[in-house]
């Protein structure tokens, strides 16, 4: 059995990056990851949301190595999620349903408001890997703690990178709101004006017809 583990400071608001955690597949740093299910989600009576969902990925083994452990193909993941928007916490656990019988993948993630930086959230990750009935258990241990303390790097770059995606969202979103309220303000005034003219073309008329009525008689 092989334990890693990580921390790591987003400078974003928790708000922002447990959106991000959401929206984190698909993205172009973790291809490996190929489909999401939501298998259920509920809100419990504390309002923590709770999600399981069911992950489609390729662990990307060396070629000998899927020969030890079966062909490359599509894995299957379950995670278990909660989410707690009082205490502002995000947490994810996963754990590998292929392979199960040789390899063992236990992963948690923790989202979390940071404790001393102000509008900064602190990721907190670690996994448990346990290979069992194959030759050279050890080493294939190490091999995939190694794989996930890439896919973490990666993992943190796809956050970034979806966080902007969010951002970039949240600036259009705001420009079409202003853009659409000038015209609205636009549109309005014009009315007004036209409104306006109309009364004073009204009255115009209306002071013209009144002298005319008391022209003296010839």
């Amino acid at each position: 059995m092989k334990i890693w583990s990580s921390e790591h400071t987003f400078d974003h608001p928790w708000e922002t990056v447990t959106q991000a955690a959401w929206r984190k597949y698909p993205n172009p740093m973790n291809p490996a990851v190929v489909g999401i299910d939501v298998l259920d989600r509920r809100v419990s009576n504390s309002g923590v949301l709770q999600t399981h969902r069911l992950i489609s990925t390729k662990f990307g083994l060396p070629s000998w190595v899927n020969t030890l452990l079966g062909k490359d193909r599509t894995c299957y993941v379950s995670e278990l999620s909660e989410v707690d928007p009082m205490g502002k916490t995000m947490t994810l656990q996963s754990r590998n349903l292929s392979l199960c019988n040789y390899l063992s993948v236990d992963e948690k993630l923790t989202y979390s408001q940071h404790p001393s930086k102000h509008n900064c959230t602190l990721l907190k990750q670690e996994a448990v890997v346990t290979v069992r009935g194959v030759p050279l258990t050890s080493y294939l241990e190490d091999i995939m703690t190694s794989t996930i303390s890439v896919n973490a790097n990666k993992g943190r770059q796809a956050m970034e990178w979806v966080i902007s995606k969010i951002n970039s969202e949240v600036q259009e979103l705001t420009s079409s709101a202003v853009k659409s309220m000038d015209e609205i303000a636009h549109g309005t005034k014009l009315s007004m004006d036209d409104l306006t003219r109309a009364a004073q073309q009204g009255m115009d008329s209306l002071h013209l017809t009144q002298g005319c009525s008391k022209l003296p008689e010839l």
